[in-house]
């Protein structure tokens, strides 16, 4: 094998790294070479570090290097690893590398550069405190370690930019740099010189740009991102001359919508939120908005789609509450259900059927499963130590218990986990436990319980696992959590509670006891799809024709992963199982958790009361949803999304492609005749649309979303290069070019409008009423850019479809959510009440600041039209306000002109 590594290249230093420790498995040479020499013969840049294999080919990418010689050494793969390794390319990278350029090449110091990577660092950090383990995959070293110290190194070796907060990161990070296989790869590459020994590569390298939450501008990018083969072009026109014609036809809808052999067949259901409470946004993206992205990006694929919900209504959550609220059981689902339904309404989501668990249907769907499980000897009787209350003479559950966690200290952990380091508690565990009801100190005695014998269904599970997860949409946090559970062994699992309110257990000397509320939950979507049809097992027992796709927040993976198949196999009755189990992380609020108590974070009901539109709210949420990793709703970021990516390029792009379609030709769209240029453009949109399609249908909705504002990028751009209000004016050629140029453009913001119904439905039908798009238009996503507005076809009224967000009304609602922790202070006289922004969004918008300059100096050079200089000069005046609001500056008042 031959190593080919560059000096000063910061993939070497994990590279070498991880060659030291396969030392003495293979015989390796390791050559050095310019960063400019071509390598590997077939790719159109170069590229270090590369391995050429013995076998003559080539890896290339530093993680798959590393991974290479780890294997070599003997390490096993394994799912946490593979998710950092992603994490590290996807998250980690972007942001380095700008600290990097900042740091190296630009002389910036401090916040500057540790502004884009502080973040990434808390995470690492969060991880492995969370975890209590000194490497990032467990308690010895692996192929995530070496990669991410390789990468982090450079930038960490220097004290100011490791944190001294970040104390696991520290430790971790001193661990691995005191290994002599890492000592030798940093004295190799950096060579005493320290992070200097970078420059050279790295002033070679394009300034890079953060994609996540940068500001987007207006002007023609310099070069093509994207090289594009002719074929690629000449498909790509080929395909939009075909128009609408080349749409498959409408499904014709059914009620109620039922499989169909030979079609594809996609059960969706998102995890049944607890009808004991108001849902939050963390709620609200974790399932119900994230599954219905999906829905309604299914049935523009015209896939036969059913999406099923409903309210969770059984269990101690319920009891509890209604013991608070001074209500019984019944009233409380009654009243919580109603609310639920109409926070989900006035968010769009667009379920088939929401319904609830407190039905006929369910209890006589989940006793049918018991009794499967019971006669094929699944299910085991134990007695258990139990927490009881003599005072209120029964058993507690373990919601009805309160007390000090055992493992952290916390003094409100419930009988089930706790709330603060999020294990799970044994409630006879509890330290000074306390009723809930009657606050009395309960005693331990004996109860009998039904148990799932989860070990003796394993072996199933893992049959059943090993033909779904290949190939299949689990995310990997899905997959990992699963595993994990696999990997200490499963253990019977309690499936009755001493309550009364429940689904009643079938068995004598049971009739005190009703089910777990998490054996039978799950059934709900069963019971729930019933109450939609008398047909629903063919939805619920047909494996060979429905795909399940499962949303949910993480906490819910192992009931659905683990204890609903168990459940579902034991009873073997052909029940359709999951096929791909999406699960989000945790949407945290600004700086700290959502908590109803304490008035912190926006809850559902409230949301429509801030006066921003529900698809705004939608917009964000999708936009920050934790894919990857926790995330965190902020005010600030919001307003910047808003008034960015919406006003300035999604809604200054449509908006001006429908007016100029009025303005210069009377509302009917004009002929188009495409030079390359614009046949090159139809080949990017094309291409991002396809990309948008792979995201989507392997569930990425937050990625999917970014290809909907580069297509509008792209379109702003088409517009600012060619001037159409200026070729208007010209010559005959001249017109006709603005004539193309305005077609294309309002055809680019049609397909928009579709790309956009999954996302922001009511700004999606907005547009389509605009431009009065044809239905077949309105209701079938193309997989390819066609042209759906020919010549002649004539718009609507064209109006803005977004309101900018002030800064003083995002403050006020910050305060108003913000709880006991939010601090007002007094507003002085004529300043505005500002919130600082990062660096990094600041910077962007000093660029758009200096752009939008330099297109007021432009048009007031040519002598512009003044309508078209007075629009232009109000948008950098709007700029530079946003910017001083971010800079935490007091606005300027405008100086008054005085005639002489």
């Amino acid at each position: 094998m031959r190593l080919f590594v560059s000096e000063g290249a910061p993939g070497t230093l994990p590279v070498l790294a991880a060659a030291g420790r396969a030392q003495g498995r293979a015989e390796l040479l390791i050559s050095t070479v310019g960063p400019e020499e071509h390598v590997v013969p077939f790719l159109t840049r170069p590229k270090v570090p590369v391995l050429q294999l013995d076998s003559g080919n080539y890896l290339f990418s530093t993680s798959a290097i590393c991974r290479y010689f780890f294997l070599l050494s003997g390490w096993e793969q394994d799912d946490l690893t593979n998710q950092w390794l992603e994490w590290e390319a996807t998250e980690l990278q972007p942001a380095l590398s700008a600290a990097l350029y900042y740091l190296v090449v630009q002389g910036k110091k401090g916040e500057d550069v540790l502004g884009p990577v502080r973040r990434a660092l808390t995470h690492i950090d969060h991880s492995l405190s969370r975890r209590s383990c000194p490497f990032l995959a467990g308690e010895t070293e692996s192929l995530a370690d070496i990669v991410l110290w390789g990468a982090l190194y450079p930038l960490l070796q220097d004290p100011a930019y490791l944190p001294e907060e970040l104390g696991a990161l520290h430790s971790w990070f001193q661990t691995l740099s005191s290994q002599e296989p890492c000592q030798r790869a940093a004295e190799t590459v950096l060579k005493q010189q320290g992070i200097l020994a970078l420059r050279p590569y790295l002033q070679k390298q394009p300034q890079p740009s953060l994609l996540e939450g940068r500001a987007v501008s207006n002007e023609p990018e310099e070069e093509e991102l994207v090289t594009l083969s002719e074929e690629e072009i000449a498909m790509a026109v080929t395909t939009w001359e075909k128009g609408l014609g080349s749409l498959p036809p409408l499904r014709p809808k059914q009620n109620p919508v039922l499989p169909v052999a030979g079609e594809r067949n996609v059960l969706i259901t998102s995890a049944l939120p607890y009808v004991n409470n108001v849902p939050h946004l963390g709620n609200i993206i974790g399932c119900v908005l994230s599954a219905d992205v999906f829905a309604r990006y299914s049935r523009l694929r015209q896939w036969n789609t059913l999406y099923v919900c409903g309210t969770d209504e059984y269990g101690t959550a319920t009891e509890t509450k209604a013991m608070e609220e001074g209500l019984t059981p019944q009233e409380i689902c009654d009243k919580y259900h109603v609310i639920h339904a109409d926070i989900y309404r006035w968010f769009n989501i667009s379920f088939d059927i929401f319904g609830r668990t407190t039905t006929p249907q369910q209890t006589e769907i989940t006793q049918d499963i018991f009794q499967r499980l019971w006669n094929r000897g699944f299910v085991l009787q134990d007695t258990v130590e139990q927490l009881r209350c003599e005072r209120c003479a029964r058993f507690l559950a373990d919601r009805f218990v309160e007390g000090v966690c055992p493992f952290c200290g916390y003094e409100e952990a419930r009988g089930d986990q706790c709330d603060k380091c999020g294990k799970l508690i044994n409630a006879i565990e509890l330290k000074k436990p306390q009723c809930k009801v009657c606050r009395s100190c309960p005693v331990v005695k004996s109860s009998r319980h039904l148990f799932l014998d989860l070990p003796k269904l394993e072996d199933q599970l893992e049959e059943w696992l090993g033909k779904t997860l290949p190939g299949s949409d689990w995310t990997p946090n899905a997959r990992f959590i699963i595993r994990s559970w696999l990997r200490d062994g499963l253990k019977p699992r309690c499936i009755t509670r001493d309550l009364k309110w429940g689904t009643p257990v079938p068995l004598e000397g049971y009739e005190d006891k009703v089910f777990y509320v998490w054996f039978d939950a799950t059934f709900g979507y069963l019971s729930i799809t019933a109450n939609y049809t008398d047909q629903w097992e063919r939805w619920w027992k047909n494996p060979e024709q429905v795909n399940l796709y499962q949303f949910m927040a993480k906490d819910n993976v192992p009931f659905h992963g683990l204890v609903f198949p168990c459940s579902a196999l034991g009873a073997e009755d052909n029940y359709t199982l999951v096929s791909h189990l999406i699960a989000t992380e945790y949407l945290n609020y600004e700086d700290g958790k959502f908590s109803k108590s304490r008035g912190v974070g926006v809850f559902g009901d409230m949301a429509q009361d801030t006066g921003i539109p529900a698809d705004i709210w939608r917009f964000y949420l999708l936009y920050i949803r934790p894919e990857g990793q926790d995330s965190a709703f902020s005010w600030t970021d919001m307003l910047l999304k808003n008034n960015s990516e919406l006003l300035n390029n999604l809604g200054n792009f449509i908006n001006r492609a429908g007016m100029f379609v009025s303005k210069f030709f009377g509302g009917s769209v004009p002929k188009m005749v495409l030079t390359s240029d614009d046949q090159r453009l139809l080949a990017h949109v094309t291409l991002e649309l396809q990309h948008y399609h792979q995201l989507l249908e392997k569930v990425r909705i937050r990625d999917a979303l970014r290809s909907i504002l580069t297509i509008s990028r792209h379109g702003n751009q088409y517009i600012q290069v060619n001037e159409p209000w200026k070729r208007i004016k010209g010559s005959e050629a001249d017109r006709q070019r603005a004539g193309t140029v305005t077609g294309l453009a309002v055809n680019i913001a049609a397909l928009l409008s579709i790309m956009l119904q999954p996302y922001m439905p009511t700004v999606s039908s907005t547009i389509s009423a605009q431009l009065q798009l044809p239905p077949l238009a309105c209701s079938v996503l193309p997989t390819d850019f066609l042209c759906t507005l020919p010549a002649g076809h004539h718009i609507g009224t064209v109006s803005p479809l977004f309101q900018k967000l002030e800064n003083d009304q995002i403050e006020s609602l910050r305060q108003r959510f913000g709880g006991g922790q939010a601090k007002v202070f007094p507003k002085p006289a004529a300043v505005e009440t500002v919130t600082t922004a990062g660096p990094q969004q600041i910077q962007e918008l000093m660029d758009e600041v200096t752009k939008q300059g330099n297109i007021v100096r432009e048009l007031k050079a040519q002598k512009a039209d003044k309508n078209q200089v007075a629009a232009e000069v109000a948008k950098l005046l709007d700029l530079k306000k946003q910017l001083a609001l971010a800079e935490g500056k007091p606005l300027e008042t405008p100086k008054s002109k005085k005639k002489k």
